[in-house]
């Protein structure tokens, strides 16, 4: 999980660096007119059900792995979840990432023999300046 972590800094440093110097979607201020986040964008994935659509999309051509479901609170724009999947599938453990914005949910397939380690997650997650507040693991 260091390399991902390590991975994750290059890669947010460098995008947020690009992205500054871009016409764009600068990251760095969100102070844009063109582009301003509010607090009430933000959706707390503990608060919201099960996202069951959600799973059996994702799971459907997947076999035998554990799907770890993390809520996430602070996730408000693309930019965000891209760099999350990004950062996820620099570990060759993860087999697929689907994320929600709406729900405010992650959900990561794992091989079946990792060891999932909530800590590790949410420390990518806050690099990422988001927050993960839960997960449950479900084996399929």
């Amino acid at each position: 999980m260091y390399k991902i972590l390590v991975m994750f800094m290059v890669f947010t440093v460098s995008s947020v660096s690009a992205m500054e110097k871009s016409d764009g979607h600068g990251h760095g201020s969100h102070n844009d007119e063109s582009h301003q986040h509010s607090a009430d964008e933000s959706v707390n994935g503990s608060d919201t059900a099960f996202p069951e659509k959600m799973f059996n999309e994702f799971t459907s051509d997947l076999a035998n792995v554990q799907i770890v479901i993390v809520d996430v609170n602070g996730m408000v724009c693309d930019f965000c979840a891209r760099g999350i999947e990004k950062v996820l599938y620099t570990d060759d453990a993860v087999k697929k990432v689907g994320v929600s914005l709406e729900l405010g949910k992650v959900l990561i397939a794992y091989a079946p023999s990792t060891k999932v380690d909530f800590e590790e997650i949410k420390n990518i997650f806050l690099s990422n300046g988001q927050n993960a507040t839960g997960y449950i693991i479900k084996k399929i």
